[in-house]
């Protein structure tokens, strides 16, 4: 089957030389391509050009992308209405900068128009514009598609996690969610929209659940 794979992080400008971005390393994401391809899949990494991760590829095209903007563009490029699996887990900025701001003596603010922002300003505030997520659009380019979602969560705990998976189903209409980060703990949550979710050790676990997954839901659309 066609698979695509989203892996790394984006960026988002801040001025004309400095980057907003994540600790994202891509390696998540390169690692499951190469997981896909070795069962047989043909198989399109997203991978973000400040990914640290360079490991070796078989039988994997890549594409790679910079800001948030950039990956929906190169996804976008491959949308129709044929059946593919999407495993959405790159790390997307959630925010881009926004304008930059100067405190006077006096507590006013007056925006800065800078390439780049002077260090002789002294201390700046600078607005984080949420920007557009790329999930909930993928049912609509992929109207056909298997769509995994990720959900990494820094805060709360477990049930937190889930709590936000349950809204991302709902905001999204994607097919399986993987659940992760310091909020849910070790190993991975694959969680289904009814909420039923396994508990995965590791990568290796992950991918060969999310390799079965799509094996099954080849055999339902097939069979």
């Amino acid at each position: 089957m066609r698979c695509f794979v989203t892996a790394g992080p984006t960026w988002e400008p801040l001025d004309r030389v400095r980057r907003l971005t994540n600790f994202s390393t891509g390696s998540l994401g390169g690692q499951l391509a190469n997981h896909l391809a070795a069962a047989g899949h043909e198989v399109r990494l997203f991978l973000g050009g400040s990914a640290v991760w360079r490991g070796s590829l078989a039988a994997v095209t890549v594409e790679e992308f910079s800001t948030t903007a950039s990956l929906g563009d190169r996804i976008a490029a491959h949308a129709g209405p044929e059946p593919v699996a999407f495993f959405h887990a790159a790390a997307v900025s959630d925010f881009t900068g926004g304008a930059a701001l100067e405190r006077s003596s006096d507590g006013t603010l007056s925006p800065l128009s800078a390439g780049k922002l002077s260090t002789r300003d002294g201390t700046l505030l600078v607005e984080l514009v949420p920007t557009p997520k790329i999930l909930p659009r993928l049912r609509g380019l992929f109207p056909a598609g298997w769509i995994v979602g990720w959900k990494f969560e820094a805060d709360g705990d477990r049930a937190d996690v889930l709590a936000r998976v349950a809204r991302q189903f709902a905001e999204s209409n994607n097919d399986l969610c993987v659940a992760n980060g310091p909020a849910y703990g070790d190993g991975f949550g694959l969680v289904t929209p009814a909420g039923e979710a396994a508990h995965l050790e590791d990568r290796p676990a992950l991918f060969a659940a999310l390799t079965e997954r799509l094996r099954e839901m080849e055999t339902r659309r097939t069979g």
